[in-house]
């Protein structure tokens, strides 16, 4: 048997405030069954109250309201529980991205700096397959996945064996937003490919270092190597180089993950230095 109760009631068998409920209401997430038009009053009825506890614990999980409302007005089952299941698995990604900052936290609170070695490397001019675009930081790991996903399609398909990598200009770190040049190395005289552009990119002098394992502290290893060029070379112009030697596409296990950090320099220091 359904029956009505007021807000303060429903606010009582749900746990929403009835603040909360006066919002959703106006948002059109979870208006009530009735609405007294002299005093204004709200009723809600008894069957409103599942939806009312599923909206709670969506919100719980930090889901935005657009999809929260998606949820919540699914007619059919199979796009109630995309969603929900699109939601819990980017939950499931940020759990596990805070877990590795707060290890890496940790380990900065705990342990001596690694020493950084160091390399100085001429690499000559190549071509290579491309996938460029105008990329947010936030969103650098989405547009990886594509761009990436890409390049090893083709690579599977065409037997390219050659490490890939990325390019990424001074705006991406100074303005969060910059180009990007996600890259596979080919032959000369490579036939172009649907879907992808051939580059040619410029050889030159890089200093370089190795971050191993999960991206959360690669920001440690940038600074490493940024301050050893800054105190021992030459900066040269053009974007940072990463070669991705074990990436993401190699294996799930991130400590296994090898990532070449190249920094142009101008020319190698002719002077012995102490690398770290």
């Amino acid at each position: 048997m359904t029956a009505t109760v007021t807000v303060g009631e429903f606010s009582r068998l749900t746990h929403l405030s009835v603040k909360t409920l006066h919002h959703y209401h106006e948002i059109g997430l979870l208006a009530p069954a009735s609405v007294d038009p002299s005093s204004g009053y709200r009723r809600y009825e008894t069957t409103q109250v599942e939806v009312a506890q599923l909206i709670r614990r969506l919100r719980e999980l930090r889901m935005p309201l657009p999809e929260v409302r998606a949820v919540v007005d699914a007619a059919g089952g199979g796009t109630r529980e995309e969603t929900l299941r699109a939601h819990l698995d980017r939950m499931e990604r940020e759990l596990a991205h805070t877990r590795d900052v707060v290890t890496s936290l940790r380990e900065m609170l705990t342990l001596e700096p690694a020493e950084l070695a160091v390399e100085y490397r001429f690499i000559p001019a190549f071509r290579a397959y491309g996938v460029s675009g105008h990329v947010e930081r936030e969103g650098i790991g989405e547009w990886c996945e594509f761009a990436f996903g890409r390049l090893g399609a083709i690579a599977a398909r065409d037997g390219i064996l050659a490490t890939s990598g990325a390019t990424y200009s001074d705006e991406f770190f100074t303005e969060d937003s910059g180009q990007v040049v996600a890259f596979l190395p080919v032959a000369p005289d490579q036939a172009p490919a649907e879907g992808v552009e051939l580059v040619d990119l410029p050889g030159g002098f890089f200093a370089i270092a190795v971050h191993s394992g999960p991206l959360t502290d690669f920001d440690l290893s940038y600074g490493a190597l940024g301050s050893h060029v800054a105190e021992h070379c030459e900066v040269a112009p053009g974007p940072i180089r990463e070669l991705y030697a074990v990436g993401p596409g190699d294996g799930p296990d991130p400590a296994s993950y090898r990532t070449e950090i190249c920094w142009p320099i101008r020319q190698i220091p002719t002077s012995p230095v102490t690398k770290g």
